[in-house]
This record gives C-alpha cells, sequence and structure tokens, in this order.
C-alpha cells in the first residue's frame, strides 16, 4: 500500500521539478527569452500548443475510461484472491 514513504517521495519530486523550472526560467530570462519566442522558433503559437493539448485529452480520456472498465475489475479480482498478508 501507498505509506508516508511514498507521499514524501512524491512531494519530493514535485518540488524538485518546480525548483528546476524556475532555475531554467530564470536562466532563460536572463538571455532574454520568452515562452512565446522559444515557441515561435519551432513554429508553435500558445494557442495552437492549447489546442494540441485539447485534442491529446479527448483522445486520451476515452482510451483510459475503456481501458479501466477492463482493468480495474481484473485487479479487484486479484485482490481479492491474494493470501492475507502476516502481521
Amino acid at each position: 500500500m501507498l505509506g508516508p514513504g511514498f507521499v514524501f517521495h512524491f512531494l519530493s519530486m514535485i518540488v524538485k521539478i518546480a525548483l528546476a523550472s524556475l532555475l531554467c526560467g530564470a536562466l532563460l530570462s536572463a538571455f532574454d527569452m520568452s515562452a512565446a519566442e522559444v515557441l515561435a522558433k519551432v513554429g508553435m503559437t500558445p494557442e495552437h500548443v492549447l489546442e494540441l493539448m485539447q485534442k491529446a485529452l479527448a483522445w486520451a480520456l476515452p482510451n483510459m475510461v475503456l481501458g479501466a472498465m477492463i482493468i480495474v475489475p481484473l485487479w479487484i479480482i486479484a485482490y481479492m484472491l491474494r493470501p492475507p498478508r502476516r502481521s
């Protein structure tokens, strides 16, 4: 099961990603670069990125639900049939 170690590890990972993003953003800002400029250099706009994210979500969400309809019941059955733990 998920314990306090998992929560600490997860939160630690989130903080590390946030700090790395902050440092990278500060470094790029020191070179007078913005997110819009970086996107323009690769031929994209913020609106296009948002559109791509919406398309990805529209594709992924139904597939995740469909897969969960099979995986979740199998996981429940496997969980119920496993031997009891020793204390």
